[in-house]
């Protein structure tokens, strides 16, 4: 029975969500998908608790593998639970093309999952494939706008060119004798392990918009509210830092995988922070803050605190989804995302408000919401192997202060008269605001406040103790000294930004151009490559192609030309001798008996005559 919860868990959504997207269902469409999604949230606490593990045949080498352990038992509920609660905002929010747009969503959720649950690297890499189009194809779900499937294709082409790590790293796997089970990948041959690590770690960092690949999240932004809230929470963003947690013994194996990992994260946690700081856009802090925030992520991983790393990307979940969400009810009710029309939105729809400091509060981490502890035991893990680096995270958490921060500032506090009408004007700037927020974009939010108000307690004592047991690597519990100062630190940060405002970094503004750097250093030169490419077809090898066409069509008329005058004519000729040999061979068969006796005397006399030349 549990073997079948688990095919239960990934292939009802699948299976849902493929006919409502291809269906006309439009009005039983939410009622269908929240019915499915609810199922698939009880199968996932059934199997976090029997952890049961199920195999088939799929490719040569290798099986359809999934299975649960103690790090999937955590996320496949976080995962099953948001989805959820996104889907519950969605049926009031998502108004038109309701069966299309449900139906996406659980296969993304479906896709998810069996990324959580991957045993193999076939396994994980056809979810991981499934995860990545269906990510694009809700970007740019309005799909009449050109803008917004733009960026769809931009976001999956950048996870796209990332994902190449994870064939490579299948490659080398079956070079190195490791075999393409993930518990086996650091078994491979010395050489051969370096590569696997490499292509792992490069898929990962680049669904984890970690960077160079930060910039995906900010063209993800024009996808609808709930799309943001999966995407940046428990699905997609989550699950490259959820694949370097999984694969930790690889990442400790090699040597340098760790290290390279934990430094990428923690300057991204840092650099990423400063472009939250910089934004003027609700909804494109919180994507900065996503990228900072999974740098914590990276960072256990590369640390080997897996705890730590796992209870942080769900606290984030839950931190991010309640955002993210609150964001999209704000962007509903009165059309926009910008921060100079939301100044003082928190006191319009208190409610809302009020939850959203409590996901506000954890992205600072003040005690004793759920990031304030999670973080702080990535960095007691950075503090006891490198100071430096726990330097740069100490940094990264104190910019996390400041971004909450600006959050807080803008959405309680009220613009002055004097900018009243600059306020105004922003009013309605991305669609038509219906001025409410009904009770189905209320009530997740509140569920979600709850989530990230308590999920940091699970990395102190004594459930961090439990959780730890259950994991692999090492966990360094931070001591209360530390979760003490941590959260004086960032109640003064956030008393500063309040009574002094921040800074506007105007080169953090625009994600550090690493957009257009790529367009610049890839894309240009991939396309002027593309063109010259094209024309030395067009010029050289189509132009070989036709002239020598040209040459044998010329070969074939001449030929054709010698055929008909000479070979045909001397053929015609020798007929023609021929057939008059034949009549002249004819005459003298006339059937009269004395003709016969002439031609027979004649014969024996020239026989004579020859015998009497010849003798």
């Amino acid at each position: 029975m549990t073997a079948i919860a688990l095919w239960l868990l990934v292939l009802l959504p699948a299976v849902v969500g493929g006919t409502l997207a291809l269906s006309r269902l439009q009005r039983a469409a939410a009622g269908v998908s929240l019915g499915t999604a609810a199922i698939t949230a009880a199968l996932s606490v059934v199997v976090a608790v029997t952890r049961p593990q199920v195999a088939v045949p799929f490719v040569a080498g290798s099986e359809f593998a999934l299975g649960v352990d103690g790090l999937s038992a955590l996320m496949v509920p976080t995962v099953a639970v948001i989805t959820l609660l996104v889907l519950v905002f969605a049926a009031g929010d998502i108004l038109d093309s309701r069966a299309r747009f449900h139906g996406l969503m659980l296969v993304f959720a479906s896709a998810a999952l069996v990324t959580a649950t991957a045993q193999t690297l076939p396994t994980l890499l056809m979810a991981w494939e499934i995860m990545g189009a269906m990510s694009m194809a809700l970007i740019g779900f309005w799909w009449s706008d050109e803008h917004r499937v733009a960026s769809g294709t931009v976001a999956f082409l950048t996870t796209r060119t990332a994902d190449i790590g994870i064939y490579l790293a299948a490659g080398a796997a079956l070079a190195g004798g490791a075999g393409l089970a993930l518990v086996d990948l650091p078994s491979a041959t010395s050489g051969w392990r370096h590569v696997i690590a490499a292509g792992i770690l490069v898929a990962a960092l680049g669904k984890a918009a970690q960077l160079p690949f930060s910039f995906w999240l900010s063209r993800a932004m024009d996808g609808p509210s709930p799309v943001s809230a999966l995407l940046h929470s428990a699905a997609m963003v989550a699950m490259g830092g959820y694949l370097l947690l999984r694969t930790q013994p690889l990442l400790a194996a090699t040597g340098w995988a760790g290290p390279a990992a934990a430094w990428v994260g923690a300057v991204t946690a840092l650099v990423m922070g400063a472009v939250a700081v910089a934004q003027r856009d609700l909804k494109q802090l919180l994507a900065a803050s996503t990228s900072a925030q999974l740098g914590f992520v990276v960072m256990g991983a590369g640390l080997a605190t897996v705890t730590g790393g796992a209870v942080h990307l769900m606290a984030h979940a839950a931190t991010k989804a309640l955002l993210f969400l609150a964001a999209g009810a704000w962007l509903s009710a009165l059309g926009t995302k910008s921060l100079v029309g939301l100044q003082g939105v928190a006191r319009r729809w208190r409610l809302v408000g009020w939850v959203v400091t409590v996901g506000a509060l954890s992205l600072a981490g003040v005690a004793p919401f759920a990031l304030w502890a999670t973080k702080d035991a990535v960095l007691a893990s950075a503090l006891e192997q490198s100071p430096p680096l726990f330097g740069v995270g100490l940094a990264a958490a104190v910019m996390s202060a400041a971004y909450a921060g600006k959050v807080l500032m803008v959405v309680w506090r009220p613009a002055p008269e004097s900018q009243r009408h600059e306020v105004e004007s922003h009013l309605d700037e991305e669609q038509q605001g219906n001025r409410q927020v009904g009770l189905l974009e209320k009530a997740p939010l509140l569920v979600l406040a709850v989530g990230a108000g308590v999920l940091g307690w699970l990395t102190l004592p004594p459930l961090g103790e439990a959780v730890a047991s259950a994991l692999v690597g090492e966990f360094v519990q931070p001591t209360a000294l530390e979760l003490v100062v941590s959260s004086v630190v960032a109640v003064v940060v956030l008393v500063l930004v309040w009574w002094r405002g921040l800074p506007q970094p105007e080169w953090a503004l625009h994600w550090l151009g690493m957009e257009r750097a790529v367009q610049v250093v890839i894309v240009h030169p991939t396309l002027w490559l593309a063109e010259r490419c094209a024309r030395f077809d067009d010029d050289v090898l189509d132009a070989s192609v036709v002239a020598t066409s040209r040459g044998v069509v010329r070969l074939a008329g001449r030929s054709a030309t010698m055929d008909g005058r000479w070979f045909d004519g001397a053929v015609e000729k020798v007929a023609a001798s021929l057939r008059s040999l034949g009549h002249l061979a004819r005459r003298p068969q006339t059937g009269q008996l004395h003709q016969y006796y002439i031609q027979a005397v004649a014969l024996v006399a020239l026989g004579f005559l020859l015998l009497i030349a010849l003798r």
